[in-house]
């Protein structure tokens, strides 16, 4: 896996090893920011972050921070080893599920330009509730909401919808505000 675009174009990223984490592969990354635009100077929220493929991706597209997400502890040793191989800056890592994680951000009222889920496929009704509920709290006036699921399944959040795509066994649902 490399990062597709921006400072760090062509830089190689790992992945935690095993089955757990499924990283969000260059093509679909390239054509979800390909649908976002210009992420400069946005703060993002990668949730259920693995590898961290998103969000690194997103600041090396130039946004200034990025929140990564991830209960797994492999996952979040790979996270920090990506970010310190990329010398990215503007990153904070928190071993802790996304629901905490987003009940924690929107008790500090942050706002996030960019909001990053993908739960394990097969997880994803275990966690629609939970999104629905408090993803809208934390996003930002103008932000927008990336949902990566199976290609079968269909995320509903509070939000409107931008577009959804098919990109192999995976689907991208992009949601603003």
């Amino acid at each position: 896996m490399r990062v597709v675009a921006g400072s760090r174009k062509g830089h190689r990223i790992e992945a935690p090893k095993g089955a757990v984490t499924r990283p969000t592969g260059d093509r679909v990354r390239e054509a979800v920011f390909s649908i976002l635009g210009s992420v400069e100077d946005a703060s993002v929220l990668d949730l259920f972050a693995g590898s961290g493929a998103m969000g690194l991706e997103a600041l090396s597209r130039g946004a200034t921070s990025c929140l990564f997400v991830e209960r797994d502890r492999e996952a979040v040793r790979v996270i920090h080893a990506n970010l310190s191989k990329l010398r990215l800056t503007g990153a904070v890592v928190v071993a802790r599920d996304a629901a905490s994680a987003l009940r924690e951000e929107r008790d500090r009222s942050r706002r996030y330009d960019l909001v990053v889920a993908d739960p394990p496929y097969e997880e994803w009704d275990l966690h629609a509730a939970v999104l629905a509920e408090l993803v809208p709290s934390v996003l930002a006036d103008d932000g927008l909401v990336v949902v990566e699921t199976a290609d079968r399944v269909e995320p509903a959040l509070p939000l409107a919808l931008v577009t959804t795509r098919r990109y192999g066994s995976a689907r991208i649902t992009v949601f603003s505000r």
